[in-house]
């Protein structure tokens, strides 16, 4: 399986990266709530992926409640939906996804759940594949602003496992490497889950991108020594004015790039820009277990019974941020203005 997620005879396939690099390992789900429980315990993680696996997650919800009658089947989706978006409150592209398959049924003509799956299944393939379109024109137009020979640091995993294909941050990683530009890449461990070190150094060793791995606090070290010329991050949510929502822990990357006069770029596609959000302080911050801060694959590495917070997010003010990446081309400050111009301009081209 080359994708985080593919639909495959009327099941959806994950590539359960909860397993990864230990294990190559497939989940299969047939129902919703399989779905739901695999965004809920990161078996599919990243934005842009958890948005299309949800719309995936609908098709599956009618599909199996097929012989219901139109009214109460409509019921049944608008629960399902809200299933899904209980599961990870942060990321918007879920609540996007969700929210564009639920305007379906009233935009197309069905009289059965047969005919009900089949639309929503349309359009959940729609979703993926302009997520792959997306995260291409997302390399292109922040490979432009790399010069040859950068050295790179990434936080978290922004690849093809946070997305349909290809990704956002880690895409225009790709795309640099790719146009020959001879970049190296830091590849930040990402405690607690470390998407870092389990989930981006197995996709750069795949692509053959020269890159090292590093201790999240090693960052502030590297900058000062000078090793690093750009810092390059995804993002779970944009609000209207920049305030960016990220893995924990990028607010302190991009207090220390500015600190050392190093660009800080936010690569995430349009969708997850979220316009009806003014500020970052009115976006919700998932709290997950303890757990995964007490224990590393599943070894205590804490005294039992200490208390752990876990946020799992944190927000990146936009005065700290260089530019933000997206599909429709680069934003830079005043982004309250620039993120409206971007996403016109793709209105427009999409008529």
């Amino acid at each position: 399986m080359d994708r985080a997620l593919e639909w495959d005879r009327g099941t959806l396939k994950l590539l359960d990266q909860s397993a990864l690099p230990r294990e190559t390992r497939v989940v299969v789900c047939a129902t919703v709530d399989e779905v739901a429980e695999a965004i809920r315990s990161m078996k599919i993680r990243g934005a842009p992926a958890i948005g299309a696996a949800a719309a995936y997650g609908l098709v599956l919800a009618v599909q199996t409640a097929a012989g219901i009658a139109p009214p109460a089947l409509r019921a049944h989706l608008d629960a399902a939906a809200r299933m899904l978006l209980g599961t990870r409150p942060t990321a918007v592209n879920l609540r996007w996804a969700v929210e564009r398959m639920l305007a379906v049924p009233d935009q197309v003509p069905w009289h059965s759940g047969t005919d009900l799956a089949a639309a929503l299944l349309a359009e959940a393939h729609r979703i993926a594949e302009e997520d792959i379109r997306t995260n291409r024109a997302i390399g292109a137009n922040g490979a432009a602003l790399i010069r040859p020979g950068e050295r790179i640091l990434t936080y978290c995993n922004t690849g093809s496992l946070a997305t349909v294909d290809y990704g956002t941050a880690l895409g225009i990683i790709r795309t640099a490497h790719e146009q020959g530009k001879r970049i190296q890449v830091l590849v930040s461990e990402t405690r607690p889950v470390l998407q870092g070190a389990r989930l981006t150094a197995w996709e750069v060793l795949r692509d053959g991108i020269p890159a090292t791995l590093i201790a999240d606090n090693a960052a502030g070290w590297l900058m000062r020594r000078g090793l690093v010329d750009r810092v390059i991050v995804g993002a779970d949510r944009v609000a209207a004015n920049g305030d960016t929502a990220n893995k924990i822990g990028t607010y302190g990357l991009a207090v220390l790039a500015r600190a050392h006069e190093i660009p800080f770029l936010v690569a995430a596609p349009l969708s997850t820009v979220d316009f009806r959000t003014p500020d970052g302080s009115a976006i919700p911050i998932e709290e997950r277990r303890p757990e995964e801060i007490t224990h590393v694959a599943g070894v205590p590495v804490a005294p039992e019974g200490i208390a752990a917070a876990n946020p799992a997010f944190d927000i990146t003010p936009h005065h700290l941020i260089t530019a933000i990446v997206t599909e429709a081309g680069v934003a830079t400050p005043p982004y309250v203005r620039s993120l409206l111009d971007l996403s016109a301009a793709r209105d427009v081209r999409a008529r």
